[in-house]
């Protein structure tokens, strides 16, 4: 899919927005002022005055209303200086300005739905786009926005995201693997997925939201017949690095949120978050209506809050 990104003046995306003003449609997302859908092209306009356009006809649309722009920048990673990040890895000074691969993973500390793993490569032409989509730690992010950004960040960047359902996650949970087993197997293959999209080209760096001791990583996965080892670099509160792992974490956390609304959807009622003393009251009643196969089918069997379920319901048939 083709790409161009322009950045116009406001009398010109006056005369943009007059010219596929049939075409409009609506987009809630941060920070778009503007709209529109061809049968082969997606335009959306920013407050910034960027302007977007993504789809097979993306060159031909662009080109009418100026050259496309891109950041220039020079870096030499060999020779950069070095900062610290959180967790000590050194990082160049430069680094939320290079093209970088960034993975990061959620509902790990959920006991309803499944774990999912997103990588995701920005280039550094890319990076001022990606903040303007409205993206920063997802920390900082509602779930309802996060929503809004994924569909763009997903047409826009070559990503990879990957969804452990819980029959899955708990079976090879059984069989011995720990949630870190777990994330290191499924960010290995997300940046897989992503470099083999890349079709050759690299990125200066990876980075993977810290979980483990890379050498503790590393161990997990040592049995893989592919290893993504070259500039692999691990931090905590990566998303606040560089634009690349928070875009990933977006992406992720819309992944998990889609499915829980799939088993919302199956159960028949919301299901909570987290793994506190709302989601054991939720999980007794399905036990209740429909049985310990269903709950298990929608859990991280694991969990303390099964058997928190099974006593509550136990107390309700009394």
């Amino acid at each position: 899919m083709g790409q161009s990104v322009l950045l116009l003046d406001e009398s010109t995306i006056s005369a943009l927005t007059q010219h596929y003003l049939s075409f409009k449609v609506t987009r809630n997302a941060p920070g778009v002022l503007f709209a529109a859908k061809l049968p082969d092209t997606a335009i959306t306009v920013y407050k910034s005055g960027k302007v977007l356009f993504q789809g097979n006809g993306a060159e031909r649309e662009a080109t009418q209303w100026g050259k496309s722009k891109a950041t220039q920048h020079a870096s030499s990673t060999s020779t950069a200086k070095k900062v610290a990040s959180p967790k000590g890895e050194l990082l160049p000074d430069n680094f939320a300005g290079l093209s970088v691969l960034g993975s990061d993973e959620t509902g790990t500390g959920d006991f309803f739905g499944p774990v999912t793993v997103a990588a995701c490569y920005v280039r550094t032409e890319q990076i001022n786009l990606v903040r303007e989509l409205g993206v920063k730690d997802s920390k900082q992010l509602t779930d309802d926005l996060m929503r809004q950004i994924a569909h763009d960040l997903q047409a826009t960047l070559t990503h990879s995201v990957l969804t452990l359902s819980n029959p899955k996650y708990n079976d090879v949970q059984a069989k011995g693997w720990s949630q870190g087993k777990i994330k290191a197997l499924l960010h290995n293959q997300a940046l897989k997925h992503v470099l083999r999209k890349m079709d050759g080209q690299k990125p200066e760096y990876i980075l993977i939201d810290q979980f483990a001791e890379r050498g503790i990583y590393y161990n997990h996965i040592k049995n893989e017949p592919e290893i993504i080892r070259e500039n692999v670099l691990f931090s905590t509160k990566a998303e606040g690095l560089h634009v690349s792992v928070a875009a990933a974490s977006i992406i992720a956390r819309v992944a998990f949120l889609e499915e829980m609304d799939r088993l919302s959807q199956l159960a028949g009622m919301t299901l909570p978050k987290g793994a506190g003393p709302r989601v054991d009251e939720v999980a007794a009643k399905i036990l209740l209506k429909d049985g310990e196969a269903a709950l298990r089918s929608m859990t991280k069997w694991h969990f303390a809050n099964a058997q928190k379920a099974k006593k509550l319901a136990a107390m309700k048939r009394m």
